[in-house]
C-alpha cells in the first residue's frame, strides 16, 4: 500500500511529498517553506533517520513506523501559532481511534485502548508513550509564519530505555500500516485545523483537548530549568499554558518544562 491523502484532505487541496527515507520530515517541510512553498503540504516517510523531539532529543523512526509533518503558512503571531499543536494532537488522537476500532472490538470494557494527550506534546496509551509531537515555526520571505507540525508514531516498534516507557500499535494489537494511519490523520487534520481556525477557535480546541488530557486533576511536578513546580494539574489557560494549583492554592501557569505525573511526580519532587 502506498501513501495517499485521505479524501477530505485531497478535497481541501493538500499536497503530499513521500520519502523512502528522510532525515526529518519536519526539516523537509520547513525547507519547502524557505524555498517559497506556501503550504499546505504533508511530508511523510516510514524510515526517519535524524528526527528530533523537544529539546533536540533524537527521535529515530525505524522502517515501518510513521513520521509525518504538515506545513501551514499563515499570518498569525507566534504565540497563536503555538496553540496549533493542540489541534494537531487532537487530529492524531482521532485518527488513532479510527484505526483501532477492530482492535477495540476484541477488547472488553476497561481494556479498550484510550489514547490520552499529555501536555505539551505526547500521546499515551496505558501510560506508555505512543507518539511524540514537535511544532516549529519560522518567519518566511514575503510575509507570514511557516508552522510545521510533526509527529512520530510507533507502529511496528518502540524505542527502549526512554524516560517514559514507550509502546507501539503492534504491541497493543492494532495491526495496521503507516499508510492507513496517515490517510486517517490527513483527513482528521482538515477537521481540527478548521476548528482551530488560525487560533480563533482555540477555545473549542482547548475544551476538546481537556476531555482527552492525561493526568488532569492529578499530582504533577514540572521542572523548568533548575526550578520544580509541584501541585495539581488544574487546567489549560487561554494561551495553552498548563495551570498548576499548588498546595497553597496558587494557580501557576507553565509555558514549557518536563512534566511528571503521579508517582513519578513524587520522585521528581523529592
Amino acid at each position: 500500500m502506498a501513501f495517499a491523502l485521505g479524501p477530505r484532505a485531497r478535497s481541501a487541496g493538500y499536497r503530499l511529498a513521500v520519502f523512502d527515507q528522510a532525515g526529518s520530515t519536519n526539516t523537509e517541510a520547513m525547507a519547502r517553506a524557505r524555498e517559497g512553498d506556501r503550504g499546505s503540504i504533508w511530508c511523510v516517510t516510514t524510515l526517519q533517520t535524524a528526527g528530533k523531539g523537544r529539546r533536540q532529543r533524537a527521535w529515530i523512526a525505524p522502517r515501518g513506523n510513521l513520521a509525518s509533518s504538515v506545513l501551514e503558512v499563515m499570518n498569525v503571531a507566534p504565540a497563536v501559532a503555538a496553540t496549533m499543536g493542540f489541534a494537531f494532537g487532537l487530529a492524531h488522537e482521532a485518527a488513532l481511534r479510527r484505526v483501532s476500532v477492530e482492535a477495540n472490538l476484541r477488547l472488553a470494557g476497561s481494556d479498550q485502548l484510550q489514547y490520552m494527550l499529555k501536555w505539551p506534546n505526547d500521546i499515551l496509551v496505558r501510560g506508555q508513550k505512543l507518539c511524540g509531537l514537535l511544532l516549529e515555526a519560522e518567519a518566511v520571505a514575503g510575509g507570514g509564519l511557516a508552522v510545521v507540525a510533526g509527529i512520530g508514531t510507533n507502529i511496528v516498534a518502540a524505542p527502549e530505555g526512554t524516560p517514559t516507557p514507550a509502546t507501539s500499535l503492534a504491541t497493543l494489537g492494532v495491526h495496521i500500516g503507516a499508510e492507513e494511519l496517515f490517510a486517517a490523520l490527513s483527513d482528521a487534520w482538515v477537521e481540527f485545523h478548521g476548528i482551530w481556525d488560525n487560533g480563533r477557535g482555540f477555545a473549542d480546541i482547548r475544551k476538546l483537548w481537556l476531555e482527552r488530557a492525561f493526568g488532569l486533576g492529578e499530582r504533577v511536578a514540572i521542572q523548568t530549568g533548575s526550578v520544580t513546580v509541584e501541585g495539581t494539574f488544574d487546567t489549560l489557560d487561554e494561551a495553552g499554558c498548563l495551570i498548576v494549583r499548588t498546595a497553597e492554592g496558587r494557580r501557576v501557569p507553565i509555558a514549557a518544562g518536563e512534566v511528571y505525573f503521579g508517582s513519578a511526580a513524587s520522585v521528581r519532587a523529592s
